[in-house]
């Protein structure tokens, strides 16, 4: 895939098969699970979208699967790397503390984020804060190799 230009065909390539996770390096995987919707909540104050870089470390991209969505049997977005490097840079320069205010699971129940209801006063440091961490780490490996990050939106 390398030097491969269009990264449809790359999400086809990748992620086209069953054993996809299995075929990845470790370190160029982060599974969010369940809680992908919350982190982007804390990051960006909203469920669905934001301002830009913020909104990209999470939900922001190209949305790939448009009409490819029942070929793969999962959504994919590419964010370019054009964009990788502001959103690892906004994740450098915003300590978890610093969005930790946001979380409230009542008012993210009712902005509808994924499964907010189930949420509790530990959910915050012990899950969310180092999937945050993870994220930071996984972003700024990928903006200082020049990457593309692609997510995957799947039942795992």
């Amino acid at each position: 895939m390398e030097g491969e230009p269009d990264p449809g065909r790359i999400a086809r390539l990748v992620f086209g098969t069953p054993d996809w996770r299995r075929r990845q390096p470790a370190e160029q995987v982060l599974d969010l699970g369940g809680h992908w919707q919350a982190l982007h909540y804390l990051i960006t104050g909203d469920p669905w979208d934001g301002r830009q870089p913020e909104s990209d470390v999470v939900c922001g991209g190209r949305l790939l699967t448009e009409d490819g969505a029942a070929e793969l049997g999962l959504d994919v977005i590419f964010l370019a790397p054009d964009r990788v490097k502001p959103a690892a840079d906004h994740l450098a320069g915003t300590p978890f503390g610093a969005i930790a205010e946001r979380y409230d699971p009542a008012a993210m129940a009712a902005a509808e984020v994924q499964d907010a209801a189930r949420l509790d006063g530990r959910t915050r440091d012990r899950v969310l804060k180092p999937a945050y961490e993870d994220l930071s780490r996984f972003f700024a490996k990928a903006a200082a190799d020049g990457q593309a990050v692609f997510k995957v939106m799947t039942q795992s």
